[in-house]
């Protein structure tokens, strides 16, 4: 009897050889082995040795060690790269920069096919670029990250073309492709986030991280990240480049949205739940240790924490180039990756790869150098893989090896601390840094310049150990997961399993359950009645993206009326309303996480201004007299202080407070609920006091919102980071440490810190918040 299974590539055994082709590949299953992939135009061959088959990858007409799937990973792994040229293990080094499928004519991954515009040249969906081709070939390029897909059927074709591509190459190593997390939703009501967008509207849809943090149970993140791998596999994607697992300490930081929050227990506990999730294949689907054709490598980010940015400044940019450490809380943020990513209780162990963040981390280094993270020896050969023993593959966050923009504020390279160098001296940093990969690097020649570098500085037969021990660490991550013996996928089957029913079923709890309700005053929820809801339209200003660009304004009603319906009954004006329901955003500034103007800087100011989580205008009075670190040796050397003390900004959506003020005077006495679409945090008390309910979301859809307030399921979410009162304690905390604000409080008397959430009943004290809650 034969088992097929699905697309994810899974063992499938038979009582006898069966040989099945379709157009681009043929399938290979046999009774004592894993089922075999390969493409025919390929060129290579089925070997058949002691009555087993084997893909003689080099069409060398022999079984070679990297070829023999009995074997232990770490001897084909080192086989392979003893094998493989100077250039071979270069382009395994490096990262691609974002690709779509279908090629983009814009952006990051802006494609031609055969010349021509991917949309005019006729091509298919699924047909590779140009440019593609070129970094596959040229530049031995075997690390792809993807972004949009036009629907899992063509990310599968996509995938299969990709991989006949690459194993007519050299050596025959298939394509390790990665994705950022893409199971998401997003704000402003809609269902997709940039990255899930490629799903084609099938992918499960979850809620982010601090939306999964708000959920307080680490076994619905592990079981996540077993259904999220799957429908990676089928998608063609075996490294999912997460999870983000800084601590959010400074609660301004606008990629706190993506963390597991501020609490070091609940975050190491849930890094460890993510990692376990998506690396664990079981039964049938295993190979060794855990790993098989369900396992997806997880590389968790960013060593060794991103989170305690000066101000909440991102280090994306210029402006943001300093992580702080004003408590001396350094060991702390450590904790999610040592104890969690980096010690799990599944069989894999640990991680399988690890991503620095941009930031300098401030005087950390004993030797008082202060370079990037990806670029500091001590971070990563002397902390990471010394003390803490990690051996698994370290990769660059994206262009951090690239040429810096002409100010701060410019979205470009982030070569943080060595500014001064060249690209190839920046690349050779890295090396010798303990890093093995280049995220958003193309091209290896800069990868071949540093190689001759250190033949200059420590001899050949030294470059050539390095380039070995990086090339086997990459090797086993795609070994571990089964891609070298069956990389193709059924496109049928991908279909299929994405986004099933059951899929979608267990995001859709999950984000019921990752709700908090703050204020409940008077009851005012669950209105069960079908009672009649009037609500605002919501003004959505211009803001500038990462390129500088500036979005059109626009003033609509931020939730699809027909599914209010369902629940109750829909008026746009609020005296014939027994209720409204206010959607907002939580305050932020752009789209680049705020923080500096060049508009200041041109006007003479050092161009720093602070990151406001208050709706209302904000004045600075409370801030450092000075900033902790700065320097911007190449495009502003003359700022010797980073400090904001005294200027003044408002939050882009401003407008939301009006809203939420005026739809209260509409109403009068009649109720008003708001909520609020958090992605860091934020502060409410410039409108806590004239309203009756609150509930924040993260990233979810507008359903999940109204099956709460309708009473159709409980709330039972807690917060995972701390409500300031206000601006005040906002700037006199520390970046570093947790728990430190002084929490608003509200009508009610309840304080709305972390851990905090409302059920019906009041407020939630159960296993969770004896746990994880702060403790006196």
């Amino acid at each position: 009897m034969r088992h097929f299974l699905l697309s994810a590539g899974l063992v499938l055994l038979s009582s006898t050889a069966y040989t099945q082709t379709s157009d681009k590949y043929t399938i290979v299953q046999q009774e004592s082995g894993p089922t075999l992939g390969y493409s025919p135009q390929s060129g290579v061959k089925i070997l058949t040795v002691d009555g087993l088959k084997f893909k003689d990858l080099n069409r060398n007409g022999k079984l070679d060690k990297y070829e023999d799937w009995r074997l232990p990973v770490e001897e084909r792994a080192k086989d392979l790269a003893k094998k493989m040229s100077v250039e071979q293990i270069a382009g395994l080094m490096l990262y691609s920069v974002h690709q779509a499928v279908p090629s983009n004519e814009k952006g990051f991954a802006a494609g031609t096919y055969n010349g021509k515009p991917f949309s005019q040249s006729g091509a298919k969906p699924w047909d590779l670029s140009d440019a593609q081709k070129k970094f596959l070939k040229d530049d031995n390029l075997r690390h792809v990250l993807l972004t949009a897909v036009q629907s899992p059927e063509v990310a599968a074709r996509w995938n299969n073309e990709m991989q006949a591509y690459v194993e007519a190459i050299g050596l025959g190593i298939p394509a390790n492709n990665s994705s950022d997390p893409r199971h998401s939703g997003q704000v402003a009501g809609s269902t997709k986030a940039e990255f899930n967008a490629g799903a084609g509207g099938d992918i499960s849809v979850w809620p982010d991280e601090l939306g999964m943090a708000a959920t307080f149970d680490p076994a619905l993140v592990k079981k996540f990240g077993h259904i999220a791998a799957q429908e990676y596999r089928a998608l063609g994607i075996a490294t999912a480049l997460s999870p983000q697992i800084d601590l959010a300490t400074e609660p301004r930081w606008y990629r706190s949205g993506m963390t597991f929050g501020e609490g070091p227990e609940l975050s190491t506990d849930m890094a460890r739940a993510y990692v376990d999730g998506f690396q664990t294949s079981e039964g049938k689907a295993e190979i060794a240790d855990g790993w098989g054709y369900q396992s997806v490598n997880a590389m968790i980010k960013h060593w060794p924490s991103g989170g305690p940015e000066e101000g909440g400044r991102d280090a994306h940019f210029g402006f943001g180039k300093f992580a702080v450490y004003p408590g001396n809380n350094f060991e702390m943020h450590l904790r999610p990756f040592t104890e969690g990513g980096l010690h799990l209780d599944g069989k894999t162990s640990k991680a399988s790869a690890v991503m620095p963040y941009y930031t300098i981390s401030y005087n950390r280094a004993p030797d008082g150098s202060n370079v990037g993270n990806g670029f500091s020896k001590y971070l990563i050969t002397d902390l990471l893989r010394g003390k803490y023993h990690y051996d698994g593959v370290v990769c660059t966050d994206w262009l951090i090896t690239g040429d810096e923009g002409v100010t701060p504020g410019d979205f470009a390279g982030k070569p943080w601390g060595m500014e001064d160098k060249t690209v190839a001296e920046r690349h050779y940093q890295v090396l010798m840094a303990g890093v093995d990969q280049f995220g958003g690097n193309n091209v290896m020649g800069p990868i071949l310049e540093a190689y001759q570098m250190g033949i200059k500085e420590h001899g050949k037969a030294f470059m050539r150990n390095r380039f070995e021990q990086s090339a086997v660490r990459l090797l086993k991550n795609i070994f571990r997961v089964g891609l070298f013996e069956n990389p193709y996928l059924d496109p049928q089957a991908s279909a299929k399993l994405v986004g099933n029913p059951d899929f979608m079923q267990a995001g859709y709890d999950a984000q019921l359950k990752s709700i908090v309700m703050l204020k409940n005053k008077q009851h005012v929820m669950p209105v069960k009645e079908r009672k009649t809801v009037y609500i605002p339209p919501i003004y959505t200003p211009s803001v500038k993206n990462w390129w500088g660009e500036w979005s059109k304004p626009r003033l609509q009603v931020p939730v699809n009326l027909e599914l209010v319906k369902k629940y109750y009954d829909v008026t746009d004006d609020p005296t014939k309303a027994d209720f409204a329901i206010v959607f907002i955003n939580g305050p932020y500034t752009n789209n680049d996480g705020g923080g500096y103007s060049k508009d200041d800087r041109k006007a003479g100011g050092n161009g720093y201004l602070p990151i406001t989580l208050q709706y209302g205008t904000y004045t600075a009075t409370d801030a450092r007299e000075h900033s902790i670190a700065a320097g911007d040796p190449v495009v502003d050397p003359t700022i010797k202080d980073r400090t904001y003390r005294g200027k003044t900004v408002t939050a882009s959506n401003t407008m939301d407070l009006n809203t939420v003020l005026s739809t209260k005077d509409m109403m009068g006495d009649k109720p008003v609920i708001v909520v609020l679409n958090a992605s860091r945090g934020f502060i409410v008390s410039e409108f806590e006091g004239k309203i009756d309910g609150l509930l924040v979301r993260y990233s979810v859809g507008e359903q999940a919102v109204l099956d709460i307030i309708s009473g159709k399921h409980e709330p039972s979410g807690l917060l995972p980071m701390q409500v300031p009162e206000n601006m005040s304690t906002v700037e006199k905390q520390y970046e570093d440490v947790p728990f430190d604000m002084q929490c608003h409080k509200d009508t009610e008397g309840h304080v709305y810190n972390y851990a905090y959430g409302l059920n019906w009943e009041g407020v939630i004290k159960d296993a969770r918040t004896a746990k994880y809650g702060i403790k006196k």
